[in-house]
């Protein structure tokens, strides 16, 4: 059973021949009456102040574990920032070399190209030569042949 201020207030103690001075008892309850009420009020007080405590310890602990999840979200999405940007990196890489790959091919092809243009150009000129000195002897002996005419007329009327 516990004991309030005003059970001590209250207490009766019965009256006995060559008992204590009841004025001295009931000063002495008062006083312990206005101490456990201190007591009280200080004990409250500290609870509350635990219970307030608790609870920003609570706060505290909450905001810890927020903090600890963001943190461990952020570093995942660091990572992840870094693989991402990684692979893409790479993608790019290969697609340059793919593209560079291409380039080098048509500029191969296009020399191999004039290459066989070259040929071509130079089996052309060979052939106009060719054909250009056959005009030209063709048309020499044709000449000759006008030549070795005329001289035969000439011949012809002389004689």
């Amino acid at each position: 059973m516990r004991i309030t201020p005003l059970d001590i207030q209250q207490k009766q103690f019965p009256m006995k021949f060559r008992g204590f001075d009841v004025e001295e008892v009931y000063a002495f309850l008062e006083v312990i009456r206005e101490e456990m009420e201190e007591l009280l009020r200080e004990n409250a007080s500290l609870k509350e102040a635990v219970q307030r405590a608790e609870n920003q310890i609570k706060e505290y602990k909450d905001m810890e574990t927020t903090l600890r999840e963001t943190l461990m979200t952020a570093q995942q999405m660091v990572e992840d920032y870094k693989t991402n940007a990684r692979k893409e990196a790479e993608l790019l890489v290969r697609e340059s070399e793919i593209r560079a790959d291409g380039v080098l091919r048509e500029a191969q092809e296009k020399v191999i190209k004039i290459h066989e243009d070259i040929v071509d150009l130079k089996g052309i000129r060979v052939h106009f030569k060719e054909e250009l000195k056959r005009m030209i002897e063709s048309h020499l002996k044709m000449l000759e042949f006008d030549k070795e005419r005329e001289g035969e007329e000439s011949r012809r009327e002389e004689e």
